[in-house]
């Protein structure tokens, strides 16, 4: 069962049509998230983040479009599809609605929710082979609408497919200064020493979710400097670690890129206090 614009439907029903500006222009946002017996993690931040998004699209944002108001639609998509006592995959899309070319007729708004299982309550470190390389073929531009969470994923969908087609479990992206932007799903995180470095956002990563929620555990814990800072490829094979974050899987390490093969003693220790954090909400 999927909730579009509050009405509960199988997901076998046709509701959207070859008018949809999300088909025909990418003119939509979603949000991801995980849900545990009914919490939604880091709703908050996801909400915020979507509607600051909507707000930089020109997207109107329905008067009821609340915290309280998504939440409840959500948490009713759960229960239709029996998650409740359960761990879900929330996916929250919002597409402007049907009309012109690319100047739209309207800048009102449809929504979608749906939900998936997940098999672990909580983010859980897989420490098994993941091997990455960089994705030359296209790059990110290094602006504020590459940080949204839109439907314009043709470069992560190209970059899936060429890591496939080469035996490799991801890839990392660039950007037209050649610097390393995130993986292909999610922000990254490089660690040498004890100084733990991320993109900044004006180098065109996602705004991610747990990169805000880790940042904000690093700067607290004592025995690590977090730097906020462009990555080169040059600097990928002298890290000590590598890993990737997003709000399903919450930290991957990445285990080998070309010749360098990485530990992942860092990453366990953060998944510990992220998995606090989320508890506490």
């Amino acid at each position: 069962m999927v909730n579009f614009n509050g009405e509960l439907l199988p997901t076998t029903d046709t509701f959207l049509n070859h008018q949809n500006r999300g088909l025909r222009y990418g003119d939509s946002l979603f949000e991801s998230m995980r849900a545990v017996n009914e919490k939604l993690f880091f709703w908050e931040d996801h909400y915020l983040r979507l509607m600051a998004s909507m707000r930089m699209l020109r997207m109107e944002i329905p008067m009821d479009f609340t915290m309280e108001f998504l939440e409840e639609k959500i948490l009713g998509v759960i229960g239709a599809n029996e998650l409740k006592e359960s761990s879900a995959r929330i996916r929250l899309t919002v597409f402007r609605n049907e009309g012109g070319l690319y100047l739209p007729k309207t800048n009102t708004i449809s929504y979608i929710v749906e939900a998936k299982p997940l098999e672990h309550p909580f983010y859980v470190l897989d420490d098994g082979r993941y091997e990455v390389e960089l994705f030359k073929d296209f790059y990110v531009n290094p602006d504020m609408l590459s940080t949204l969470k839109t439907n314009n994923k043709i470069i992560n969908v190209v970059g899936s497919i060429f890591a496939k087609e080469n035996d490799y479990h991801n890839c990392l992206l660039i950007n037209t200064n050649k610097q390393v932007v995130e993986a292909l799903n999610g922000n990254l995180f490089l660690v040498k020493g004890n100084t733990i470095k991320t993109p900044p956002l004006k180098d065109g990563c996602l705004n991610g979710i747990i990169r805000k929620k880790l940042m904000e555990i690093l700067k607290k814990l004592e025995g690590y400097e977090l730097e906020e800072s462009s990555i080169s490829p040059f600097e990928l094979q002298k890290a000590d670690e590598l890993f990737i974050t997003n709000s399903i899987i919450g930290i991957r390490p990445i285990t080998k890129y070309r010749k360098k093969e990485f530990g992942n003693l860092t990453a366990k220790d953060v998944l510990g206090k992220l998995n606090a954090v989320a508890r506490l909400g």
